[in-house]
């Protein structure tokens, strides 16, 4: 069977919550967001369990369900006769979908823009160039859907919202099943950023032009205009942010 391209929407609602809203899911935030914030140093040990399970009230099931799910993102590792062991940073495993927003939450917002930035930059010049390559009808409706919302929207959320659709658009467009998961992997970091950047401009919508061109550029199928065009409006963003 032929593999099919799913929207980074559909993807975000197919593998969401992670971690729920439940007693487990407190804990492992509450832990997670201490280490991130540097509360514990990478290879500090934790507080042993007797003192976590008084600390947040819970059984000792429920914190090592907590702790089970930071090891499995790469935040901890649990030794015999050493305890919960805070992890190297570069053992962080940042693309899980709940640390990278984790880490959005208690990381210096400037400094967590521009690392997005970075990726946004090495990516999306050439998600562009493949999607005016390989786009199909679908594809391109979407794209074009989301930037005539941007440019019917009456206020920052409406912009903030179909800016947000454009960009995950161009992304499904490619129709590369590694690319479509990034989309919903960043899609709640990502909304934050365009958010501040609309608020930096001097009107909301003044990246409209910008994002018509990437739009004409990949209808046109022109790669290389498309990959151009992108890189500007990003190299526009990273101006702003940099002010």
């Amino acid at each position: 069977m032929a593999w099919r391209c799913e929207p980074a929407a559909q993807v975000q609602a197919q593998r969401r919550t992670a971690i729920q809203n439940d007693l487990h899911g407190r804990v492992a935030y509450e832990l997670a967001t201490a280490i991130l914030r540097g509360d514990y140093a990478p290879g500090s040990v934790l507080p042993r369990e007797a003192e976590l399970m008084e600390a947040f009230g819970v059984s000792r099931t429920v914190l090592r369900e907590a702790l089970r799910t930071l090891t499995s993102k790469g935040l901890v590792e649990s030794r015999p006769r050493v305890g919960t062991r805070v992890r190297p940073r570069d053992a962080w495993n940042l693309l899980d979908a709940d640390l990278l927003n984790w880490y959005a939450r208690v990381a210096p917002p400037l400094k967590f823009a521009m690392k997005l930035q970075e990726m946004r930059e090495m990516i999306e010049p050439y998600a562009a160039a493949l999607a005016a390559a390989a786009h199909d009808e679908a594809a391109l409706a979407a794209i074009a859907e989301a930037h005539a919302a941007m440019a019917a929207a009456r206020n920052e959320d409406e912009w903030v919202r179909a800016d947000l659709q454009f960009h995950l658009s161009v992304l499904d467009a490619c129709c590369n099943e590694l690319l479509i998961p990034l989309g919903a992997l960043i899609e709640r970091t990502l909304e934050a950023q365009l958010r501040v950047n609309a608020k930096r401009a001097d009107v909301f919508n003044a990246a409209l032009p910008d994002h018509t061109a990437v739009l004409e550029a990949i209808q046109a199928r022109d790669t290389v205009r498309a990959r151009e065009t992108m890189a500007a409006l990003l190299s526009t963003t990273r101006a702003r942010m940099e002010e």
